[in-house]
């Protein structure tokens, strides 16, 4: 098969007829339910005479000018021209697939958000520094790429993305993540690999059909207690987060990267609980407030008033709306819904204490996969003393 011109603008026509065959092939076959769409793009076109082009790719661009809009592929060129995402909307209220990769666009316009069809977005290698809001109207977009941009942050609208199945927000600068991202249910891929993250939400560990999560090359120095628990988490890539010391034990027995973790720094660099074991230190989520140990039989009150309202609210009744701030705080009420995460030996909804147990993967069957490239130690995180001197990574 012969490769892309060397080109730009051949290149760029080459992608256009790439994209034709395989949708004529999609419209001959049946397969396809949409339509195929007009995907002749003014931008593209202009830099090369249409008759300059393989007479069978001619034919194909006549075909698919009759037929109604549905992918759309956008050059630099096209975009000087006025086919804007503005534009776009007007033009092409049927698009399913947009791809404005490598064009300098530094702000996504609010008329994104009239796209509603589109199922697939290709922003990535652009000068993003603002997604709009707008983007959550999206409703049926299942597959968002904003890699190698300059995003500070994601709106939280992205949440309202139900459909969504693979979001790459790769190669940015993010320090959060978005706060109702775990709302995106049918998420299955995330990717937010070299970013300046310091921490991954737990709510994450709620989203049901997530496969694999990366987030290698950024800050994070801990890991949800329940990142893992889900059967359906099957691939999680942490490589080169240099604080990063401890994993949780959920992930054992699945496909892990976490090369370059467990730099040799001082505990007093990261201002953040810690627990060791001998020469092994491991950093804790944030919201652990306190560490228990073989020799505390007595959970603190505070613990136990939390365990006793879920186990009579949730377990009995099946809802905690009818809790407010005014009967509990704000802090507490969020925990109530979202757990800090649950015993890995009993399974135990756990709320301000953990009893962790350190296993040095060095120490497990795994070792040799990793051949040295990490010092990190799985962490089993339990709900009381008995279950903490039960546990066993192995068994």
């Amino acid at each position: 098969m012969l490769g892309p011109p060397a080109e730009p603008q051949q290149r760029q026509i080459w992608d256009l007829s790439a994209l034709l065959c395989t949708s004529l092939v999609l419209c001959v076959t049946g397969t396809s339910q949409v339509p195929v769409a007009k995907l002749k793009s003014p931008g593209l076109l202009q830099s090369q005479p249409e008759q300059d082009l393989p007479r069978q790719t001619q034919g194909i661009i006549s075909e698919a000018e009759s037929i109604c809009s549905s992918y759309w592929v956008c050059s630099s060129k096209s975009l000087d021209d006025g086919e804007s995402p503005e534009n776009l909307a007007q033009k092409l209220p049927n698009l399913v697939e947009l791809y404005l990769h490598s064009n300098n666009i530094v702000v996504v316009p609010e008329a994104i958000g009239s796209l509603v069809k589109l199922q697939f977005l290709d922003l990535s290698d652009n000068a993003l520094e603002i997604v709009c809001p707008e983007i959550g109207r999206l409703r049926s977009l299942r597959h968002l790429r904003l890699a190698n941009n300059q995003l500070k942050y994601l709106p939280a609208e992205v949440g309202d993305l139900r459909e969504l199945q693979t979001l790459d927000i790769s190669t940015n600068r993010l320090m959060t993540l978005p706060e109702r991202l775990h709302m995106c249910l049918s998420l299955q891929y995330l990717t937010a690999d070299r970013n300046h993250l310091w921490y991954v939400p737990r709510h994450l560990c709620q989203l049901p059909s997530l496969n694999e999560l990366s987030m290698a090359g950024n800050r994070l120095a801990f890991l949800p207690l329940d990142l893992g628990r889900s059967r359906e988490l099957q691939y999680v890539y942490v490589d080169n987060n240099i604080h990063l010391k401890g994993l949780p034990s959920y992930l054992y027995n699945k496909v892990i990267g976490c090369s370059g973790c467990g730099s040799p720094i001082q505990v007093s660099e990261v201002k953040l609980l810690s627990f060791s074991s001998g020469q092994l230190t491991v950093f804790l989520p944030a919201e652990v407030k306190s560490i228990g140990t073989e020799t505390d039989h007595v959970l603190p009150l505070q613990e136990l008033a939390m365990r006793t309202l879920y186990n009579t609210y949730y377990s009995f009744l099946k809802d905690l709306n009818f809790l407010t701030p005014i009967s509990l705080p704000k802090s507490l009420l969020e925990l109530l819904h979202c757990p800090l995460g649950h015993c890995h030996r009993c399974s135990q909804p756990m709320f301000t204490i953990v009893y962790p147990k350190l296993f040095p993967l060095r120490e497990t069957p795994m070792a040799g996969l990793h051949q040295g490239r990490t010092t990190v130690s799985f962490v089993a995180y339990c709900c009381s003393t008995q279950c903490l001197q039960t546990f066993d990574l192995l068994s």
